[in-house]
C-alpha cells in the first residue's frame, strides 16, 4: 500500500473572503461582548466540495489526476455535524477550537484509465472509493485591539487533517491509496462586533503557506457568521466557512499531491458558559 501526502491550487471563492474581510475590518472598530470564559457550539455544516489527486509509486511522481467527485462519485456536498467553541482566559488571551468529520465512500464505473499508486485500473472498471478525512482545528488569539462592543486579535495554531484516501476494484483484493495526518499551522486575524444588543458577528481568516526540501504547501481559511442570543447562556445562529488546501510531497519514499476545496453555510446552537 502506497502512502502519499496531498497538494492544493488554493481556491477561496470571492463571496465568501470578501465577508470575512468585511467582518475583520468591522471588528477592528470596536472586546469581549460578556463576561462569558467558555462556549461551545453544536451546529450542521452543510458542505460543497472539489478535490482531485494523483498518487504515484515510492521514487515515482506519475500517476493519474482524478476528480473524487466526478471520476469516482463521491458525494459533492453533504451535511455533517460539527463542533466549535473558545476558552478565553481574559480579555486579551483565548483558545478556539473546531472538530468536524468529512469522510466519503462510492461505487462507480470508471470512465477511462486511472493508475495509482502503481495500480492500473482500465476503463469500465466498477470501483470502490473512500475518503476518511477528519478536521481538527486548534488556534490562540491575542487580542491587540479591544473595545466596549467587540475586539480584533493576532491569531495562531494548527489546522489538522487526518486524511486517508483508497481505491478499490469492486469484490476484488487490489486496493491503492494511503493516508497522512497532515498538521498545519496557520496565522491570521480574529474579530467579534456587536452589532445590537442581541445581535453579534464574528469574522476569522487563517493562511499558511510553506515550501522546503521535497515539501510544499499552502492553506487558506476564511469564516464569517452571526448569532442571535436567544438568553444569557444561550444563542442560535449561521455562518459560511470556505478553505482552500495545497499539499504536496515528492520523496523516495513518500510522493502523491491532493488539490481539495471546501465551502458550506453552518447552523449552530451556541452555549456560553
Amino acid at each position: 500500500m502506497t502512502t502519499f501526502s496531498f497538494r492544493r491550487g488554493v481556491s477561496h471563492p470571492s463571496k465568501v473572503s470578501l465577508f470575512a474581510l468585511l467582518a475583520l475590518t468591522a471588528s477592528s472598530f470596536v472586546a469581549a461582548e460578556d463576561d462569558h470564559k467558555f462556549s461551545v457550539s453544536l451546529g450542521v455544516f452543510v458542505t460543497d466540495r472539489e478535490s482531485t489527486t494523483t498518487i504515484g509509486i515510492e521514487g515515482d511522481s506519475a500517476g493519474t489526476p482524478v476528480d473524487l467527485e466526478k471520476d469516482l462519485g463521491l458525494d459533492r456536498s453533504d451535511a455533517v455535524f460539527r463542533l466549535d467553541g473558545f476558552y478565553r482566559f481574559n480579555d486579551k488571551h483565548r483558545i478556539d477550537f473546531s472538530a468536524f468529520d468529512l469522510s466519503r465512500s462510492s461505487t462507480k464505473a470508471l470512465e477511462f484509465d486511472i493508475d495509482w499508486g502503481g495500480v492500473n485500473y482500465p476503463i469500465d472498471t466498477t470501483v470502490n472509493g473512500e475518503m476518511d478525512l477528519k478536521v481538527y482545528k486548534l488556534a490562540y488569539t491575542w487580542s491587540f485591539l479591544n473595545r466596549e462592543k467587540g475586539y480584533m486579535g493576532i491569531t495562531g495554531g494548527l489546522y489538522v487533517a487526518d486524511m486517508n484516501l483508497f481505491m478499490a476494484v469492486e469484490n476484488g483484493t487490489g486496493v491503492s491509496g494511503g493516508g497522512i495526518t497532515a498538521p498545519l499551522p496557520v496565522i491570521g486575524l480574529r474579530g467579534e462586533y456587536q452589532l445590537s444588543e442581541k445581535w453579534f458577528l464574528r469574522g476569522s481568516s487563517e493562511f499558511f503557506a510553506l515550501q522546503y526540501d521535497s515539501f510544499d504547501g499552502s492553506l487558506t481559511d476564511f469564516y464569517v457568521g452571526v448569532d442571535y442570543q436567544m438568553f444569557k447562556n444561550a444563542a442560535i445562529g449561521i455562518g459560511l466557512n470556505s478553505v482552500g488546501m495545497d499539499v504536496g510531497v515528492e520523496s523516495s519514499s513518500l510522493t502523491g499531491d491532493l488539490d481539495w476545496q471546501y465551502s458550506g453555510g453552518l447552523v449552530f446552537v451556541k452555549l456560553d458558559f
